[in-house]
Parts: structure tokens; C-alpha cells; sequence
């Protein structure tokens, strides 16, 4: 992807205030977090503790701010925090949103719905023009790409690239985490293997990616078994395709037995980006919008990056040496992530149809 930053300084337009500029003795801020520490508290949803970090996230707001953090539904999905502001549209009470973290095409379609308000944190000029809404109803905040998580107790030779899953060596070896009929990651994973036999050709990527597929399969290498923790530890799907993030949360997890390797590929990197957006009816919209300002910030983005989620900062951070060496260490390496692709939400969707419809009569085998 190629990113392109926008040239001004942001000045965020506020229900009662201004936030000016930091450089311009922090007035701006300072207004915010008396009007959100007045509110006194902030209320998100879908946010478990241990994806992206976001328990020592959210604690690290409320920590730095003051405000008690009340957390609805950690487990919902895009598609209930969306209906739990449209449900709440009138109520002020604690079952009302205030903020939500969605993936990407929630974004759009909730900004069309008219149920989020606009705003641009302090730090917008260095997130993505491609991943924003110029009018600031919704923006990036970290992605994952589609790496290779490996049982390297079993795997000696950890795969580099999507060519390398088609060799003898890694035969019944090679399971998707998902069911590519109906799992996004798993959808994903096929079309990041397509985009590298394509060479790089997003229009193409799908078909390629159900040919690819067809022909891991034909070869043995495939397993038609969801991919998990669990069995990747068993060895039943000693490689699994997987979200970065996932698969580097469960090298922790599984402390060293089995050892994990995760390898991000050398062609296909696909990323996939979730968004930030403020509910139209949020009950506390100045802490929502200090709430914002923290994620956005240096802190707020390297404590995602904590938990194995890419900020989407990230470039500005590493341009600016602003992350640490010890934390860039626990990663793969930085340069694998430079050639991320970023599918627009068309290009998801058209992937998704021809995926989906034609993955039993190309590939003809039933992940379960």
C-alpha cells in the first residue's frame, strides 16, 4: 500500500469546544479532559481484554484520565455493536455506546446509516488517507496481515512464502483457521495465497487463490480442519494461515510447548483493518472523544502494537524511532509488513462471492 499523508495539522471540531494544538500549550486538550472528566465516564463494547491488548489499554486511559471505564459485551460482533447504538438511540442510561471498534466495512455502511458523529483526533495527519473517512466519522486503528503460524517442534523448516506450502515437505501440514464458505480470516487466507500467484493482481486474486487452493489440496498438503491453538499444539494442523495477531497471541500462550513460529510470507501480505467511530448518541462525547485522543496517541498506539495488533500509525511510528526496540523484537521483522495490501471493501466483497460460491466445486473440500 502506498500511504499518503495529508499535508495540514487537523483541528477537531468539538460539541462544546476546540481541541486546539498540542504545540499551542496543550489549551485545546486541557478543555477536554476537564469537559470528560465531568462526564465522568466512558462506555465501550466488544473490547476483550486480551485481543489487541486493550485490557492494559483500557486501563492505561483510565489510569491516565481518571474516568471509570464501563465495559459492555466484550464478545459482541461489528454487526451487534452497530445495532446496540441504534437500540439506544434515546437512552443515556449505561446500555448506550459510546464509542465502537468495527471491522472495516462497518465503517461506511454505519456513517450511511447516520449513527456516528464526526471527529478528527490530534495526530489525524498521520494516519492513512486510505484508511479514514475524510470526514472523520470513522478511521483506522490496526490490522493484522495473514501470516503462517507454525509448530516448529514439528515443522524444522518453517515455509517463507506461499510457493513453499506446495512442496512435499509440508504434506498434511496446512489447514486454514476458518471455514473459507463463511470465515472472513479463512476468505482472506485464500485470497492472500491468490494475490501472490497472481503477482500481485487484486482483480485476479480470488480465482487464484480457489486454484491454489485446489492444487495444495490435490497435493496432500491441505487439511480440511479448522485450525486452532489446540490442534496446531497436537499437530493435526502443524501450519495454520492466520491473523499475525492470533497466531503471535497464541505463541504466548503456548509458553515454548509447542515452540511457534510465525512467518509472514514473503509475497501476499494481506492486511485487514479494523476502524474507531463515535456513536451520533453517545451519552459521554467529550470522554469519547478523549477516549480517541489516547488511542491515537503515541501511548494508545504502542500499547495495541503490545498486543500483536499493528497500530495504524505504525509508519509514523517507525519513521520517527518511536518504537521500541524490545517490543519490535517480539515481532516479525518490520520490512515484511512493507508490503501489505490493503483491499478496498469492492475488492473484499467481489473476493468474498467468488470465494464463498465456487470454493466446493474448484477446491472440493469441506472444512470443518
Amino acid at each position: 500500500m502506498t500511504l499518503k499523508w495529508t499535508a495540514m495539522w487537523s483541528i477537531a471540531t468539538m460539541a462544546v469546544l476546540t481541541l486546539g494544538s498540542v504545540a499551542g500549550g496543550q489549551t485545546g486538550m486541557d478543555q477536554l479532559v476537564a469537559a470528560a472528566k465531568q462526564e465522568g465516564q466512558l462506555t465501550v463494547i466488544a473490547l476483550p481484554h486480551d485481543w489487541c491488548a486493550y485490557g492494559d489499554v483500557i486501563n492505561g486511559f483510565k489510569q491516565k484520565y481518571g474516568l471509570k471505564v464501563n465495559e459492555l459485551n466484550p464478545d459482541a460482533g461489528s454487526g451487534d455493536e452497530i445495532e446496540a447504538i441504534k437500540a439506544n438511540k434515546g437512552n443515556t442510561g449505561p446500555q448506550a455506546p459510546d464509542v465502537i471498534d468495527v471491522g472495516l466495512g462497518f465503517g461506511p455502511s454505519a456513517k450511511n446509516d447516520g449513527v456516528l458523529q464526526p471527529y478528527k483526533v490530534s495526530t489525524w495527519s498521520t494516519i492513512p488517507n486510505d484508511a479514514k473517512d475524510p470526514e472523520g466519522y470513522w478511521y483506522g486503528d490496526y490490522y493484522g496481515v495473514l501470516a503462517f503460524e507454525i509448530n516448529a517442534d514439528i515443522v524444522k523448516n518453517s515455509p517463507h512464502d506461499w510457493a513453499d506450502l506446495l512442496k512435499p515437505a509440508y504434506k498434511n501440514a496446512v489447514a486454514l483457521a476458518g471455514d473459507p464458505r463463511a470465515s472472513n480470516q479463512a476468505i482472506q487466507g485464500v485470497f492472500a495465497a491468490g494475490l501472490a500467484a497472481a503477482n500481485g493482481n487484486v482483480n485476479g486474486a480470488a480465482d487464484a487463490g480457489l486454484k491454489y487452493f485446489a492444487d495444495l489440496n490435490k497435493r496432500g498438503n491441505f487439511v480440511p480442519v479448522i485450525g486452532k491453538a489446540a490442534s496446531l499444539a497436537q499437530g493435526a494442523t502443524p501450519i495454520i494461515i492466520r491473523w499475525d495477531y492470533n497466531a503471535l497471541a497464541d505463541r504466548d500462550t503456548l509458553k515454548g510447548n509447542p515452540k511457534v513460529d510465525v512467518v509472514v510470507p514473503a509475497n501476499g501480505v494481506v492486511a485487514g483493518v479494523y476502524v474507531q467511530a463515535i456513536s451520533k448518541y453517545a451519552p459521554h462525547p467529550n470522554a469519547a472523544k478523549l477516549w480517541m485522543e489516547y488511542l491515537y496517541s503515541d501511548e494508545g498506539q504502542l500499547g495495541w502494537l503490545k498486543g500483536y495488533c499493528h497500530p495504524i500509525r505504525f509508519q509514523s511510528l517507525m519513521a520517527s524511532s518511536r518504537v521500541p526496540a524490545g517490543l519490535l523484537s517480539k515481532l516479525p521483522p518490520a520490512q515484511a509488513y512493507g508490503k501489505a495490501v490493503f483491499p478496498t471493501l469492492a475488492q473484499q466483497d467481489q473476493a468474498k462471492q467468488i470465494i464463498t460460491k465456487q470454493w466446493d466445486a474448484v477446491v472440493g473440500a469441506n472444512v470443518k
